[in-house]
């Protein structure tokens, strides 16, 4: 029996492959900022006859001493974990600074991402498989997404959710980028997934007429959840041989592309560290 974590794990993909898993014989920690659809998954569970399989953890991960404490927590409860998919994620149409002086999208979408790999990395080590970090929703070579290396948090430009999104996928590339080059002699394989588009609950929280306009292109564009689920649950059961791999829509994409530059990993990675003390701290230093 596998153990995988799951963030975001209460809504759309994330959820889907919690109750894919826990329906076939797995154990599942979702992690998920809303308690009410935490227990929605645990009453789930329960129905699939895998109460007694499933943990729900209620975080935001918006918090970086949040995600560094979960990242803990989780070590501690389960030294061996088997995969741990990061896809917490929320659409914010306007700039919201977190009580430890960060942009949300920043802290959640990248900051969050990069401490819950590197804090879990010792259990995923201990896998008796092949462990695998499976990142959702990183761009995957499409080129879009800029980095602003002076204004990483937006705090001088104007704040447009959409770039600041979209900078937030390519830095998640970037993530999957120095966590193979800085544990290159790990057995841990990083995977970078972008679905698509997938009809999930993220209208919700965009304002009108946008929210109706993306309604209606998701009802005739975007593929169901459960198919989506599909080619993420293919990678965690056989994951690459690679260290890195990249994905969009299932099809492989090259990682010579500049969007993947190792020396931009490093910048990212360094700039992480320059946080101050109390918003990062995560022992990844030297």
């Amino acid at each position: 029996m596998r153990t995988i974590v799951i963030t975001g794990g209460t809504d759309g993909i994330g959820r889907g492959l919690a109750l894919r898993y826990l329906a076939g014989g797995e154990r599942v920690v979702a992690v998920g900022s809303d308690p009410g659809k935490g227990g929605r998954l645990l009453r789930e569970a329960v129905r699939l006859g895998a109460g007694e399989r499933a943990e729900f953890v209620q975080a935001d991960l918006g918090s970086a001493a949040r995600s560094r404490a979960v990242a803990a927590e989780l070590a501690d409860r389960h030294p061996v974990l088997d995969a741990l998919v990061l896809g917490a994620y929320r659409y914010n149409p306007r700039r919201i600074r977190t009580a430890e002086g960060l942009e949300q999208t920043f802290a959640l979408y990248v900051l969050s991402r990069h401490l819950l790999a590197e804090g879990l990395r010792g259990s995923l080590e201990r896998a008796p498989g092949t462990p695998v970090i499976l990142s959702l929703c990183g761009v995957g070579g499409i080129t879009a997404g800029t980095m602003r290396w002076d204004d990483l948090q937006h705090e001088r430009a104007p704040y447009r959710a959409g770039r600041v999104t979209m900078q937030g996928a390519r830095a998640n590339d970037l993530l999957g980028v120095s966590f193979a080059e800085r544990h290159a002699g790990g057995r841990t394989r990083y995977v970078l997934y972008n679905p698509g588009f997938v009809a999930t609950g993220m209208t919700q929280s965009l304002r009108q007429p946008m929210r109706g306009l993306t309604k209606a292109m998701a009802a005739l564009f975007a593929q169901p959840v459960d198919r989506a689920v599909g080619p993420v649950a293919a990678l965690l059961d056989d994951p690459p041989t690679e260290p890195l791999s990249a994905f969009l829509r299932g099809r492989p994409v090259r990682l010579d592309r500049p969007e993947f530059d190792p020396a931009n990993a490093a910048r990212l990675h360094t700039a992480l560290l320059s946080l101050p003390g109390e918003a990062f701290r995560d022992g990844t230093r030297g």
